[in-house]
């Protein structure tokens, strides 16, 4: 009697690697990818290969996502330590050893370039996280102010760079976990009143506030020109101003329908300026029109809904925590990249996830849903 062992199909092999995977995410980043690739093809089909480049930093953050979806989230617990010093370390070898570009000190020459301010939008939640993980079920005030410090150190180093961007992404990933890990409500009140306040007293006093001579505490000369330029853009229509102007008339100029596919002509006429970088919403806005904002709202919201009832389902407080700050970091990415286009944010340098040209932030992009597919296997996994 022989025993007769059939070879698994291909199909049969692969299955397991993809099981688990959570298709609505999944569906909501193929149609942002779609709008995407559409867009860079318009905007910058004349210049040299933006588009074949964006494509690959797309399969290259889909890749990124297949691998880290593979890792269970225990396993990233055990990363959260090492890449939240290793993270610090480089930010700090940026003050002594950084390479200066356009007057900001923010990359670092390791046998190539890198700029570890986009390790800490992963490192940051993830610190969190496990320090929460730690202290389950014996939460004091005490454990909020250590995370605030971790929180403080990485967004001061950025800060300084200066990166006010990046240091608003990594600042809210942060609060999104020590607010989820459950701050008190009487803590958050206070400083988002303030805040409110705070900006009604600036937009009230901006004649005073934004004349020649006056200097701002704690923002550099040029911060201060960007959130007085965003009060009031006609002060300077040809200088600072005028990416904020050009960008509102692309949007206004689109209509309801929009002006149609490569037919957008402050984008191709070139008053855009980085129409293919942080200012693509503009040209998005000016071909495909307020249906088409409204439909590429919408797959954001989908997207950061859906990672949200991922961090709901989540097993463990890790896992929530985690989940939740990575559909922040997604909210806050398409939030201050539309606001900042529209006028009503300062320009800080934010890409829009999927559309926005850009390889760091690409790759930021595919850890943070590697992240989620991970957290939703292990739920199927325990489910079943």
């Amino acid at each position: 009697m022989s025993l007769v062992f059939e070879r698994p199909s291909l199909s049969r092999r692969l299955l397991p690697w993809f099981s688990g995977f959570d298709g609505p995410l999944a569906f909501a980043v193929f149609m942002l990818v779609c709008a995407g690739l559409l867009t860079m093809y318009s905007a910058g089909y004349n210049q040299g290969a933006r588009f074949e480049v964006h494509a690959r930093n797309m399969l290259i953050a889909g890749f990124i996502m297949f691998v880290v979806a593979q890792v269970p989230p225990r396993r990233l617990m055990a990363l959260a330590v090492p890449l939240y010093i290793l993270g610090v370390s480089l930010l700090i070898a940026v003050v002594f050893f950084g390479i200066t570009k356009k007057g900001a000190k923010r990359w670092l020459n390791v046998g190539m370039t890198i700029q570890p301010s986009e390790i800490l939008k992963i490192a940051m939640p993830l610190m969190l996280a496990w320090w929460f993980q730690r202290r389950e079920g014996q939460l004091r005030p005490l454990d909020f102010l250590v995370a605030g410090l971790l929180l403080a150190l990485p967004v001061g180093l950025i800060m300084k760079q200066p990166d006010l961007g990046t240091s608003l992404l990594v600042l809210a990933a942060g609060l999104s976990v020590i607010f989820f890990a459950g701050l008190s409500w009487k803590l958050v009140a206070p400083p988002l009143l303030l805040g409110l306040l705070g900006m009604a007293l600036l937009v009230v006093f901006e004649p005073e506030l934004c004349a020649d001579g006056v200097d701002w505490p704690l923002l550099r000369e040029y911060q201060q020109q960007r959130v007085c330029t965003l009060l009031d853009p006609g002060r300077d229509p040809l200088g600072k101003g005028f990416h904020i102007i050009q960008g509102m008339i692309a949007i206004g100029s689109g209509g309801v329908w929009g002006k149609g596919f490569m037919q957008g002509t402050q984008t191709h006429l070139e008053f855009i300026p980085e129409r293919t970088t942080d200012f693509i919403f503009a040209a998005f806005s000016e071909e495909f029109g307020l249906i088409g904002n409204l439909l590429l709202i919408a797959a954001f919201l989908f997207l950061v809904l859906r990672a949200l009832m991922i961090a709901l389902e989540a097993p463990t407080v890790f896992t929530r925590l985690l989940a939740g700050a990575m559909a922040m970091i997604f909210f806050c990415y398409a939030f201050v990249n539309m606001g900042m286009v529209s006028g009503i944010l300062p320009v800080v340098g934010v890409p829009l996830p999927f559309i926005s040209y850009g390889g760091s932030a690409m790759v930021t992009l595919g850890l943070g849903l590697g992240i989620l597919m991970s957290i939703a296997k292990s739920k199927r996994l325990v489910q079943s």
